[in-house]
């Protein structure tokens, strides 16, 4: 993100840092959580399953609408927005999953300074936040976020959604709910598939390096590269399954 590293105050969650760069956990690695059909957190290897309709789509994205309320803290001020990007990012709180992620949004715990060039609102905010039982949705996607850029276009023109990596959590199972939801969306939104970014895609004036290494467990030396495709490949694999062969079918 553009704006410099935030304390983010985790209702029930302890402290942390947003997208900020940490070690993995111990034991863990970069390359475990980031690649599929290797061992899971845990040990065991997980195979993955395919969504053959739209309504099993939905069903397997687990949606659930949680908004932080219109004219509060992230939504303090709402800038509308065309949504033409989505862009994803990893939470790196290793203490906290989607529900306490939405708690501390509609709290107003999560707080940036407003400063000229900077936060525009004095809060954080993205539109949904997934882990390995859920999707939230914290805020419409016709409504711009604080989760990217500032006043930029990764904060005026796209969806931003939150990976967590809780400890005990399936990161593998979050990459591929955070796939399908991002599938539904680019239905939804008619974006394409090549404005599916990571966070690192948006430039931080200032910062050094201004690209940051987010998600960082999609991202090959901080940089996108074959994780990163890989993640592309299962959302595309989402879209088609889902949506085209509805479309073909008629």
């Amino acid at each position: 993100m553009k704006f410099p590293f935030v304390v983010l105050l985790m209702v029930l969650a302890g402290a942390s840092f947003h997208c900020s760069q940490v070690s993995p956990l111990p034991g863990q690695s970069d390359e475990i959580v980031g690649m599929w059909g290797v061992p899971a957190p845990g040990g065991a290897v997980q195979t993955v399953s395919t969504a053959s309709s739209a309504a099993d789509l939905n069903r397997r994205i687990n949606l659930k609408v949680d908004m932080v309320p219109r004219g509060t803290h992230g939504r303090r001020v709402v800038r509308p927005m065309k949504p033409r990007y989505i862009t994803i990012h990893s939470t790196q709180n290793y203490s906290a999953d989607a529900e306490r992620h939405s708690l501390a949004l509609k709290r107003g715990a999560l707080r940036s300074p407003i400063r000229r060039g900077g936060n525009r609102i004095g809060y954080l905010i993205w539109h949904f936040t997934v882990d390995d039982r859920v999707a939230i949705q914290h805020m419409p996607v016709s409504e711009q976020g604080e989760h990217a850029d500032f006043g930029g276009p990764g904060n005026r023109l796209s969806i931003g959604i939150e990976m967590c990596e809780h400890r005990g959590s399936s990161i593998r199972t979050t990459i591929e709910r955070t796939a399908m939801l991002t599938a539904k969306l680019m239905h939804d939104n008619g974006i394409p598939l090549s404005n599916v970014v990571p966070h690192y895609h948006w430039p931080r004036p200032s910062k050094n390096p201004p690209n940051k290494n987010c998600p960082h467990f999609l991202l090959d030396n901080g940089r996108p590269g074959a994780k990163w495709r890989t993640f592309l490949g299962r959302v595309n694999y989402y879209y088609r399954n889902a949506y085209q062969s509805t479309v073909a079918a008629r």
